[in-house]
């Protein structure tokens, strides 16, 4: 099970304080999502990661809709992107939204970092656990994000389709 909770940050500011923590950075990614229209809670995307080369095909299943903290996820490599996006055109599947954004990972021990600038929407930081336990893994996500001086104020529940919509239509 995925377990994460996504805050608003100041992206500068929570790269330093994450850096400050000791964690270890991984990667830089450059991502382009695009879901197609699906009732929710289920969620399908193609992603690219332009700068790596690779690509991506995620089922997600919200496990607590409206807290959006709780994925049980299926993700599969695919090698082209244009091909898999066009495959799910042709069977009729409408695109959603896309989503750009430029992700910087970081790991400390079990506790994943994924540091968003999300075009359009500003920073955003998910903090994530793999776990079968997930009150273990909220209790991890808390510990490190009050280190991080992050608090219940600081959580977005919303996907960041719904932000995006959101956002296009002048609401807030």
């Amino acid at each position: 099970m995925e377990v994460e909770v996504k805050f608003r940050v100041d992206f500068e500011d929570a790269k330093q304080k994450i850096e400050s923590l000791g964690a270890a950075f991984v990667r830089e990614e450059l991502q382009e999502d695009i879901y197609f229209s699906l009732p929710l809670p289920k969620l399908l995307r193609v992603r690219k990661l332009g700068n790596l080369g690779k690509a991506f095909l995620t089922y997600k299943e919200i496990k607590d809709p409206g807290r959006n903290e709780e994925f049980d996820e299926i993700e599969v490599g695919v090698s082209d992107f244009d091909k898999t996006v066009e495959i799910f055109r042709r069977l009729g599947f409408e695109e959603d939204i896309v989503v750009r954004k430029k992700r910087l990972v970081y790991r400390l021990g079990e506790v994943t970092f994924e540091l968003n600038d999300v075009e359009g929407l500003g920073g955003f930081l998910d903090i994530e656990v793999i776990s079968e336990d997930v009150d273990d893994a909220k209790r991890k996500i808390w510990e490190v994000a009050k280190k991080l001086g992050l608090s219940g104020e600081d959580v977005e529940p919303r996907l960041y389709q719904e932000l995006l919509r959101e956002a296009k239509s002048g609401k807030k």
